[in-house]
């Protein structure tokens, strides 16, 4: 048995509440019934205590193949991940999840579009994910070029997105240039609080979904020099 898991849920069977055992095999995967038990807060402690691990250097040991067999008929992930394209932001190492237990949608600067926001709609709408974290990052090379003002081809409509983050922060002090690195994270925090604000207006799904509190929209930040994942409050 392996010493962690991504997951432990309040499973109630005959009208009594089980808490699931906090072990979990090498070779297990989200059910249905476990997919169906979670709340989104219990799926961030547990991608928190994924993070922790991460930074101990104690990841879980995974049978990969056999969760890839146990999962070839059929996929129940806790949640949706909409991330960056950065090589240095592996979702899968940074919060210890393994097969089967994240969708991750990824785009450079995670901003969504009606693709992006079709995808989160499929993962919650249809498949029965409970959270949509916007995870962005530090040193963000998206969020740089947005800020120097990038042009190239279909490029210059994807930065486009990250320009209202750029705007909100007129007053902050210092120089607006991708040399700023406090600027430049400052823009990577604003660019997720609006990206979570412009879920909610692109897809009125997720919004219905959000106000019935049968998934969550939040956000978090990576930092691609400590390994740490800072999640941001509601």
């Amino acid at each position: 048995m392996s010493k962690y898991s991504l997951l432990v849920p309040v499973v109630v069977l005959g009208g009594v509440a089980l808490l699931a055992a906090e072990d979990r095999g090498k070779d297990e995967i989200v059910s249905k019934a476990v997919q169906g038990a979670l709340a989104p807060d219990a799926i961030i402690a547990a991608l928190q205590k994924g993070n922790e691990r991460f930074l101990k250097g104690e990841l879980t040991d995974h049978d990969f193949r056999a969760q890839m067999k146990k999962t070839a008929k059929g996929q129940h992930p806790a949640c949706i991940l909409l991330g960056c394209i950065d090589s240095r932001v592996i979702p899968e190492i940074a919060f210890d999840v393994t097969i089967g237990d994240v969708f991750d949608a990824r785009v450079a600067g995670n901003v969504v579009g009606p693709d992006v926001a079709g995808s989160l709609e499929y993962a919650c709408a249809k498949a029965g994910s409970k959270l949509i974290l916007v995870a962005g990052h530090t040193n963000c090379g998206a969020v740089k070029g947005a800020i120097d003002g990038v042009k190239l081809g279909n490029l210059t409509g994807l930065l486009a997105k990250i320009k209202p983050a750029i705007d909100a922060l007129e007053e902050f002090p210092g120089a607006h240039t991708s040399k700023n690195s406090d600027f430049v994270d400052a823009v990577v925090r604003k660019n997720v609080e609006l990206t979570i604000e412009q879920i909610r207006i692109v897809s009125p799904v997720l919004k219905k979904l959000e106000d019935e509190k049968k998934i969550a929209i939040r956000g978090c930040i990576y930092n691609v020099s400590t390994g740490k994942a800072e999640f941001l409050k509601p």
